[in-house]
């Protein structure tokens, strides 16, 4: 009865605050919030979870980018090939 709460028995670091919790009714695709839920297993704190996942999640960004542009570029590429400039076109009616 007197016990505390469970999320009461963690231990912070000194300056550390607790993570307060918004609960959020309506989700909608417009809204630019991103939910990341991070459990441990003890072996390092949420906080470097955290920090790992959101290195983890940059770096993937970061390949999705780099991805993208370069499918943009070779589509862009073509493009201009099916327009007569490419590196077959022109004369010979645009064929590869």
């Amino acid at each position: 009865m007197n016990a505390p709460d469970r999320f009461e028995l963690f231990l912070l670091q000194d300056g550390e605050k607790k993570i307060e919790e918004k609960v959020f009714t309506v989700a909608h695709p417009n809204v630019p919030e991103l939910f990341i839920r991070i459990q441990t297993d003890g072996s390092i704190t949420p906080r470097e979870a955290l920090v790992g996942a959101c290195k983890q999640l940059v770096a993937m960004y970061g390949q999705l980018g780099r991805e993208f542009q370069k499918e943009l570029a070779l589509r862009q590429y073509a493009d201009q090939g099916e327009q007569g400039g490419g590196v077959n076109g022109g004369a010979n009616g645009g064929h590869y």
